[in-house]
């Protein structure tokens, strides 16, 4: 562990405009850290006070931008913030490692950012991570990877329907499917193994300025799919802060509430689940793992028995959750990084129930955890609140009606006045759009 006399740094790098990224690049700097950002442009990481330079992730160039940011901020640590910004640090070490001189200091702090590099390719092919998983005696569902039609068929003969199926290097809900018959098996596999439409990478480019698909969609390139059996139940998750294999802070929670049925989650409950702590510790020092991680669960609904289903290799959206000693990550990444005995911030609520702002008021604003749960809303970043805000809402949940928004907003925070107006009519405004 290294000794610092000024604070140290840390690079958030991330390569979408998610919000919870900059509730996170809050909470390391509320923990101590000096925090930059290579993100795209327009991110609400902007919209707080807790970055000191942003710098600009181009999809069309995306390992020369990391490269960049990391010689232009000389971080002491990285923490990514999705899956993408994961692979193209695996890249980038990549890249690096077979320089014939002068990579080596970009390798090291890649590999202390993330674990060890022989952990890289497993953390990217769901069915070889659950491999390994099961070489440490951690209970998994059945998997097996996907390659032609035949080998598909030849799963639902064997495991029957209702199936899982996910492609590897996705995340949030994206590249999975459950089906409940052979047809609708086939019909998901064509549609996940099948290359990124170009016109679908243009318009992304051209109305979101995202270019991430543009290079896989010319590149054709097939996505692994891998089959998973499927187990009833709930869904919960973790994120543990680690540091050379060991563990050093951890988050547990039972889903109560998700944005759709292969969505992120939207309301959580903390929990303490021996199987699912145990099952993460086994990984983490298995592969020798550090910085932020999440780990996927099913708990059966049968025996209530946890099944690890997977790894975000990559902060999630509970990563700036401070809930107490042994559950405040940046707190523990910090002393990681410094040396220093960890001090953990004051608990944010006794209420176990956590209500994540914008998510469960995006999928509804009728929701009773908007009440009943402590409803997570970063009010001392105004322009933050008003950017999630303004932000585009889950197509499910209707029109949300002016008198509905502005009892909502006046409930959680009684007397804002003209911010509390302004708020509304943006709201109001971008609803009718």
């Amino acid at each position: 562990m290294s000794q610092f006399k000024a604070k140290p740094r840390v690079l958030v790098a991330t390569t979408s405009r998610w919000f919870p990224t900059a509730r996170l690049a809050m909470a390391l700097a509320n923990a101590g850290f000096t925090v930059d950002a290579v993100c795209p442009s327009r991110h609400p990481i902007g919209k707080t006070s807790a970055v000191r330079k942003t710098h600009t992730y181009h999809g069309l160039a995306p390992i020369r931008s990391f490269a960049d940011a990391i010689a232009a901020t000389q971080p002491d640590l990285i923490v990514p913030g999705d899956d993408r910004a994961t692979l193209h640090l695996h890249d980038l070490h990549h890249q690096e490692r077979n320089r014939s001189r002068g990579g080596a200091s970009t390798c090291a702090l890649i590999e202390s950012s993330l674990g060890a590099p022989a952990s890289f390719p497993v953390v990217q092919a769901r069915t070889t991570f659950l491999e390994v998983a099961q070489e440490e005696g951690v209970r998994v569902p059945k998997s097996r990877v996907i390659r032609t039609s035949s080998d598909l068929r030849d799963w639902v003969t064997s495991m029957g329907c209702p199936t899982v199926l996910k492609t590897d290097r996705s995340s949030g809900g994206e590249g999975v499917r459950i089906v409940q018959t052979r047809e609708e098996a086939e019909r998901a596999f064509r549609a996940l193994e099948a290359p990124s439409l170009f016109a679908r990478a243009a318009k992304r480019a051209l109305v979101n300025q995202d270019t991430t698909l543009v290079w896989p969609s010319l590149l054709r390139r097939r996505s692994v799919v891998n089959a998973q059996a499927f187990i009833p139940g709930r869904d919960a998750t973790s994120l543990i802060a680690c540091w050379k294999g060991a563990v050093l802070a951890s988050l547990h929670f039972e889903v109560l509430s998700k944005e759709d049925a292969g969505g992120p989650s939207t309301v959580l409950r903390l929990v303490e689940n021996p199987e699912m702590s145990i099952a993460a510790e086994k990984m983490i020092r298995r592969l020798e793992l550090s910085g932020l991680h999440g780990f996927d669960f099913m708990l059966d609904s049968r025996t209530g028995r946890a099944y690890l289903l997977e790894i975000n290799p990559r902060a999630t959206q509970i990563g700036h959750l401070t809930l107490g000693p042994g559950r405040d990550l940046p707190a523990a990444l910090y002393a990681a990084a410094t040396g220093e005995v960890a001090q953990p911030c004051p608990r944010l609520t006794e209420n176990n129930t956590i209500t994540l702002f914008p998510q469960e008021w995006k999928r509804n604003p009728k929701s009773p955890f908007l009440q009943s749960g402590y409803h997570d809303v970063p009010w001392k970043e105004p322009e933050l609140v008003r950017a999630c805000l303004q932000g585009p809402r889950n197509h499910r949940a209707g029109i949300f009606e002016r008198d509905s928004l502005q009892a909502f907003l006046a409930a959680q925070l009684p007397g804002t006045g003209q911010f509390l107006r302004r708020i509304a009519a943006d709201r109001l405004n971008c609803e009718k759009e």
